[in-house]
C-alpha cells in the first residue's frame, strides 16, 4: 500500500490477534542518523496514537497485521502530516480486515 510518501507493507495472520509492528526511514536521502530518528519517532508517536481502533477489530474478528512503515519522502515531515497520513493508512487498513471478515 503506497500514501506517498510512507510506503506500507504488511501480512494478515490467521487465527492470531496480534499487531506487530516496525519502522525505517532510508539512508538515501537522511545522511545523519539523528535525522532519521526523528523521521521514525514522527511516525511511531502518529501510530501509537490511532492504533487503538485498528487493533480493536483485529481482535473482534481473531485476526492478526505484522505492518511495516518506511518513509521515502526527501524532506523531514511535520507531525501533523505524518499523523493524517498515517490515520489514513490505518483506516484503509481496518476497512480491508472488515472486507476480507
Amino acid at each position: 500500500m503506497n500514501n506517498p510518501p510512507i510506503r506500507i507493507i504488511y501480512q494478515w495472520q490467521k487465527d492470531d490477534p496480534l499487531l506487530q509492528f516496525g519502522v525505517a526511514a532510508g539512508t538515501r536521502y537522511f545522511k545523519k542518523a539523528v535525522d532519521r530518528n526523528r523521521i521514525k519517532r514522527l511516525i511511531r508517536e502518529a501510530y501509537r496514537l490511532q492504533k487503538n481502533e485498528l487493533k480493536a477489530c483485529l481482535i473482534a474478528q481473531q485476526k492478526g497485521l505484522s505492518l511495516f512503515i518506511m518513509y521515502t519522502g526527501k524532506t523531514i515531515p511535520e507531525y501533523r502530516f505524518i499523523y493524517e497520513r498515517i490515520g489514513e493508512i490505518l483506516k484503509k487498513l481496518e476497512e480491508e480486515s472488515d472486507a476480507s471478515a
